[in-house]
């Protein structure tokens, strides 16, 4: 392990470029990856199969497993097939409350601050899912049933009609996984994984449909190829390894805080995880703590990878002020704010994928059940863009209509506009309205 106390005030220019520009690694594999995605879109079955092999090591007969999925829900255990019909039902529950509704609204009509003079212009938005969705779960040595729920339940609460999932092979098909997957309401399963299988959902083969749009996390290969179909079909965004930043204060429990370092760094040898404090002591003690908790935890290995990682470390602050600066430049996929007034910082945090608030908080709870998603923005996404949710499965359509004096009361402004833009026809269309007295 390779963690100790650094002052934010005495980082190095490298040191900080190490920290903020966490790399996930796309562009060393990139050549190699449009190569599959290539020979996936023109070969099909085929190519999808063949690299199964070289690098799953499976013989994959058919990619088709949704039936598989519906036996799988009555071989698992109960308690876990507990556990995954309670994280569904309270992901499902939060996600139900992010649904937009169609709204139309009269502009300038009577009682309008416009006066009826102005005549009506009716506007409206409304809503409607994509047909086809795609959402990967990484998947080979491990099974990952949150991240099925995550991707499929917000897909299906949308209305989506066909959500498909794609998780890697292997010589048994993990039954919690695809047990996760009938629960969640997938309409597909297919047993591929890797940039195989971001190519196969974009351009579809032989036996998958292909879809409008493709979500969920994944290694590299797998990012890499989604950055290689984007503009073809549409994507989430380009996630990285798994990150925390956790803000404590004087009065954090330092044993709390390494425990959420450990978990977060179990992830990936490549995650990064920060603490950051203005408290020396509480800096010195999350340290210790984590050197004498990490020998209980089965990856520890891993752990001590992403530990020694350059983007990782416990950092001082002089105040909480310097603290939040810091946390607002990193931009979190998960912000931790373990202090005595946290509401207080969340008010003056603008980039963060998901936060976790107070010590009975831990990042686990939204990674698993809490109901909020756990697939969000990486490497400072979070400045641009915010998590998976019920939003990113939909679209939106603007609709208007305006009655003849509400084009009236518009005319002058609309065809004085377009003529500036040496736009005649345009400023014509408004015209010939009123020309041939049309109503």
């Amino acid at each position: 392990m390779d963690l100790e106390v650094r002052a934010i005030s005495e980082l190095s220019p490298d040191e900080r470029a190490a920290i903020f520009e966490r790399d996930a690694g796309v562009t060393e594999v990139r050549s190699d990856v449009e190569e599959i995605v290539e020979r996936v879109r023109t070969e099909g079955d085929v190519a999808v199969r063949e690299f199964c092999r070289e690098f799953d090591d499976v013989e994959v007969g058919n990619l088709d497993v949704t039936d598989a999925a519906e036996r799988a829900y009555d071989e698992i255990d109960d308690d876990v097939r507990e556990a995954i019909e309670t994280a569904a039902a309270n992901v499902r529950e939060f996600h139900e409350r992010q649904m937009p509704e169609d709204w139309r609204a009269s502009f300038g009509a009577e009682g309008d601050a416009k006066g009826s003079e102005a005549g009506v212009r009716e506007l409206g938005r409304r809503f409607r899912p994509l047909e086809r969705v795609g959402v990967y779960a990484p998947g080979g040595t491990a099974a990952y049933p949150s991240s099925v729920i995550m991707g499929v339940v917000p897909a299906t609460v949308a209305g989506v009609d066909h959500v498909a999932l794609a998780t890697p092979p292997a010589e048994e098909l993990n039954p919690v996984t695809l047990a996760a997957a009938d629960v969640a309401g997938a309409d597909r399963i297919y047993s591929v994984g890797g940039a195989q299988a971001i190519s196969a959902l974009a351009y579809g083969t032989e036996s998958v449909t292909s879809v409008q749009k493709i979500v969920g996390p994944g290694n590299k290969w797998v990012t890499a190829a989604k950055a290689t179909v984007r503009g073809d079909v549409d994507i989430d965004f380009l996630a990285g390894p798994s990150e925390i930043l956790v803000l404590a204060d004087e009065t954090a429990d330092p044993g709390l805080v390494a425990a959420d370092l450990l978990a977060q760094a179990e992830h990936d040898p490549a995650a990064s995880v920060v603490a950051v404090t203005d408290s020396e002591s509480v800096a010195t003690d999350i340290v210790s703590e984590v050197s004498a908790r990490i020998e209980d935890r089965e990856r520890a290995d891993v752990i001590r990878e992403a530990l020694a990682n350059d983007a990782s470390g416990v950092l001082h602050a002089r105040s909480m002020s310097e603290a939040v600066l810091f946390a607002e430049e990193y931009a979190a996929e998960h912000l931790s704010i373990q202090a005595e007034d946290d509401e207080a910082l969340l008010d003056r945090i603008t980039n963060a994928g998901s936060v976790f608030l107070g010590p009975s908080t831990p990042v686990a709870a939204g990674d698993y059940a809490s109901g909020t998603n756990h697939v969000l923005p990486t490497s400072g996404g979070a400045k641009r863009e915010g998590g998976l949710s019920v939003d990113t499965f939909l679209r939106s359509t603007t609709v208007q209509r305006l009655d003849r004096s509400g084009l009236e009361s518009l005319s002058e402004t609309i065809t004085t506009l377009a003529e500036a833009e040496g736009l005649e026809a345009h400023a014509e269309s408004v015209r010939a309205r009123f020309d041939t007295g049309s109503e």
